[in-house]
């Protein structure tokens, strides 16, 4: 059983292509998403991949094996499971083109109640209150000092929305620049920007741009000789787009190895502590003097052309 946990934030500094093979849709080569809410995820097979090859990198095999599990031996079974269970990651601010301010970052009631209760679930406390919003859908939440407002009229894409100031709105925006928001020197100013770009639109609003505002790439390959597109080298492909901001639930329990297979810094009185874990997690990602730390992730294909970079918290 799982008994301590925390909450891992992604935010995409360029387009995420967490892909799931080719397709007979529109795009060739769509994102990963939920079946019954049509949402983008991260599916936590592939984040577990990455965070392990991370931890690798910085502590070694060894521990890597302790927290994620060992690879099974050939037609054999691991010696024991990993102690690190990351879920799926999932979308909580998606940014959209606005007709004033450049882009809005939107979300919607449905994602703020599940975030909240993933939040619950994970062991924190969320002082803010999702607002309901009218039953009229042209209708949407924004913070009193939001920079989108055209008018009194929000404008995504093409689509037009009556604004609504809310006092919820610029609470649950305040909340996600302290919490959520990446907090390097970097990003000072712009986590700050948050409240005047945040938007709570109408669930389903928010869920057909999911669907239609992603960023579809065509891409070919060059036939080297005759510099042509090589035969059946045209495809298109789904991101993620750069300023969506993630979120995934990471559960730990104690480590499953063998007691005296397990460092010292996994233990507390000589046994394995579920707490050790959470801190050597939490301890990776804070900045080291003159050491690695886990900062960025790369997550998805297109590695080699600079896809899939997060800034993680």
């Amino acid at each position: 059983m799982y008994e301590k946990a925390c909450m891992l934030f992604l935010y995409c500094e360029t387009p995420v292509h967490a892909g799931t093979g080719t397709s007979l849709s529109v795009v060739d080569l769509p994102i990963q998403r939920e079946r019954i809410t049509g949402l983008p995820i991260i599916q936590a097979s592939s984040l577990k991949g990455v965070l392990r090859a991370e931890v690798v990198r910085l502590k070694g095999e060894e521990i890597a094996d302790i927290l994620f599990g060992p690879a099974p031996p050939p037609g054999g079974e691991p010696k024991h499971a990993g102690c690190v269970s990351p879920h799926d990651a999932r979308v909580l601010l998606f940014p959209v083109r606005s007709l004033v301010g450049v882009f809005a970052w939107t979300t919607c009631p449905m994602v703020l109640e599940r975030f909240k209760r993933e939040m619950v679930a994970a062991g924190f406390k969320v002082d803010w209150e999702v607002p309901e919003l009218p039953s009229d859908d042209r209708k949407a939440f924004v913070a009193t000092e939001s920079e989108v407002i055209a008018g009194a009229k929000i404008v995504l894409e093409e689509f037009a929305f009556d604004a609504v100031p809310s006092q919820e709105a610029k609470d649950i925006a305040g909340w996600l620049v302290e919490n959520a928001m990446p907090q390097s020197e970097e990003y000072q100013e712009w986590s700050k920007s948050l409240p005047r770009r945040f938007v709570i639109l109408p669930n389903d609003a928010f869920r057909d741009f999911t669907l239609m505002a992603t960023e579809v790439i065509t891409r070919i390959r060059l036939d080297q000789e005759a510099k042509t597109v090589a035969e059946g080298a045209l495809w298109s492909e789904e991101h993620l787009p750069s300023e969506t901001l993630l979120y995934a639930p990471i559960f730990v329990s104690k480590p499953l190895a063998e007691r005296d297979k397990v460092p010292n810094e996994l233990k507390e009185n000589d046994q394995p502590k579920a707490e050790k874990v959470l801190r050597l997690l939490e301890d990776l990602a804070k900045p080291q003097q003159d050491q690695p730390y886990l900062d960025r992730l790369q997550i998805g294909g297109d590695e080699t052309v600079g896809r899939g970079i997060v800034k993680i918290r």
